[in-house]
């Protein structure tokens, strides 16, 4: 049976199956983004911090922008020239199309990369540090120094969810610094009522994954005897309670009911919980932030790995500061009647660095030019009050691009026209700018209350920027593929009937005006506002 209207459309509505098809389906994207938007802005009116605003890199966004734009226009070209049945030219104008889409991934693909490289952190006081870490040569493994350092006596696995990889690290680093890794005592699981228990593992094996394993097995199995044992039980209890209790209901007697445990005690296994390997010398073991809740003598991984032993002095070190932040410190402040100068005074960035002081005394200078600037250039209201002031982010935030001003300021370095372009692609120039611009800094662990690279663990503006953004991207790289497989395998259908692959390219076409259209909303809305 052959579909109707697949290549003629229908004459009452003009319209082909696949064009119907598109429109509803991009009915539901219209809903779908609308989403996204509108969780958005209440996201950003109910936001209890700073809301980042015009942080993401403009001249990116605004390239990408004109580059969908000008894919919007050669897709209506390419599906102009097979209607003409201009083969070569379609071949041309979609080759294009598919090009612009190819450089706009890219450019986003920049862009992510500076987010996941660049690194914020948040004090106890709120005060905040951008920068880059700093890194360090881990035998033949390049490593970013942030972590923390325990100096480590012995480690105690959960046998039921201990992290393989961690184990791994926790060995690799041991057997690096000269130490093994051995069980502290024997290891016995008892077998049944009146059985010899049967050793599983004896003090002094060395620690491997095959061992963990073996010992996880024994804990199941002790575990499902266990459970096993207690519910015959508890069914029995039941059973004697209702024969002794006739007509009673089974909520009467729950009270009453409970497992007798002197009665199972013999048929129990021992439940290997936990298991602890002793180190043969003090050893230092570093561990990534997100990965331990650290203490001064016992810590502990996200999977219960228990770490006994000292907690190291564990700073985190970035090896380029690029931008400071108070506007929550002082927005905290605000909330608790303090005034947001003392409030900045006191903060510990301030108290404990001379360079920020010196910045910071820059800083205000520059702020109250502008606040001068703006009076200047709209005046007073009828109290005399200014009609325009700097916003909070003009007035207490420093970005990289006020470090690199301050430096041309004060003669130290000047880049060339096409080395700022490329810091607005990929962060700042700290190599060329030097130390004096972008200094490092050690922030003592005790002093950090977050840390986290650009990434949707930062705060909720870039959880949503990532989401829509990479949508945004998975629909754009869906397009281009549709849109190449026109190009490259659409012959034979032309060749057949030109009509059909014209038809099918509108389709494709119609999609990708929606994807031009949701992105000339993101731009504003995320780079802009």
């Amino acid at each position: 049976m052959e579909i109707p209207y697949i290549v003629s459309p229908r004459k009452d509505t003009g319209l082909f199956n696949s064009k119907i098809a598109i429109w509803l389906f991009l009915a539901s994207e219209v809903m779908l983004f609308g989403g996204f938007f509108s969780a958005y802005v209440f996201l950003r009116l109910g936001a209890d911090y700073p809301w980042p605003e015009r942080t993401l890199p403009v001249l990116p966004g605004l390239i990408n922008t004109f580059i969908l734009i000008a894919s919007s226009v050669t897709v209506v070209l390419a599906w102009a020239a097979l209607k003409m049945r201009q083969w070569r030219k379609f071949q041309i104008f979609m080759g294009t199309t598919i090009a612009c889409a190819a450089i706009f991934m890219a450019l986003k693909a920049v862009e992510y990369k500076v987010k996941w490289d660049h690194q914020g952190v948040r004090l106890n006081d709120y005060a905040i540090i951008e920068g880059h870490l700093a890194y360090y040569q881990d035998g033949d493994e390049k490593r970013e120094r942030n972590f923390i350092s325990i100096e480590a006596e012995s480690v105690t696995f959960s046998t039921s969810r201990h992290h393989r990889p961690w184990v791994r690290d926790i060995l690799a680093q041991a057997e690096q610094r000269g130490a093994t890794v051995t069980l502290a005592d024997d290891i016995e699981l008892l077998k049944e009522r009146g059985g010899s228990p049967e050793k599983v593992a004896s003090a002094g094996d060395e620690l491997e994954l095959g061992l963990l394993s073996t010992l996880k097995r024994a804990h199941e199995r002790a575990r499902a005897n266990n459970s096993g044992v207690r519910t015959r039980n508890l069914r029995q209890q039941w059973a004697e309670a209702k024969s002794e209790n006739p007509g009673k209901r089974g909520w009467e007697l729950t009270a009453t009911v409970d497992i007798d445990r002197d009665a199972i005690a013999d048929d129990l296994l021992d439940e290997i919980s936990s298991v602890t390997f002793d180190f043969s010398q003090p050893v230092r073991l570093d561990f990534d932030p997100r990965d331990i809740r650290e203490g001064s003598s016992s810590s502990r991984l996200r999977d219960d790995t228990v770490i006994a032993g000292t907690l190291l002095d564990s700073p985190l070190h970035l090896e380029y500061v690029d931008a400071i932040d108070f506007q929550h410190l002082v927005m905290r402040a605000e909330h608790r009647g303090i005034d947001p100068e003392t409030a900045i005074t006191n903060s510990w960035l301030y108290e404990n660095h001379e360079w920020v002081r010196e910045v910071w005394a820059w800083h205000q200078e520059k702020v109250g030019a502008l606040e001068q600037r703006l009076i200047d250039d709209y005046g007073l209201d009828e109290n005399d009050n200014p009609r325009r002031v700097p916003t909070d982010k003009e007035r207490y935030r420093i970005g990289w691009h006020d470090l690199a001003e301050k430096a041309v300021s004060e003669g130290r370095v000047e880049l060339s026209a096409i080395d700022k372009i490329k810091e607005e692609f990929i962060g700042p120039n700290y190599a060329a700018r030097g130390q004096e611009t972008f200094p490092e800094l050690e922030i003592p662990r005790d002093q950090i209350h977050f840390e986290s690279k650009f990434t949707p663990a930062w705060n909720t503006f870039y959880a949503i920027y990532f989401a829509i953004t990479a949508l945004h991207g998975l629909h754009v790289v869906g397009g281009a593929v549709v849109l190449g497989y026109f190009l490259f395998f659409g012959r034979a259908m032309y060749l057949s009937n030109p009509e059909w692959l014209a038809n099918r390219v509108e389709v494709g076409g119609l999609f990708w005006h929606f994807v031009d259209l949701v992105w000339i909303f993101v731009f504003p809305i995320l780079y802009l506002m």
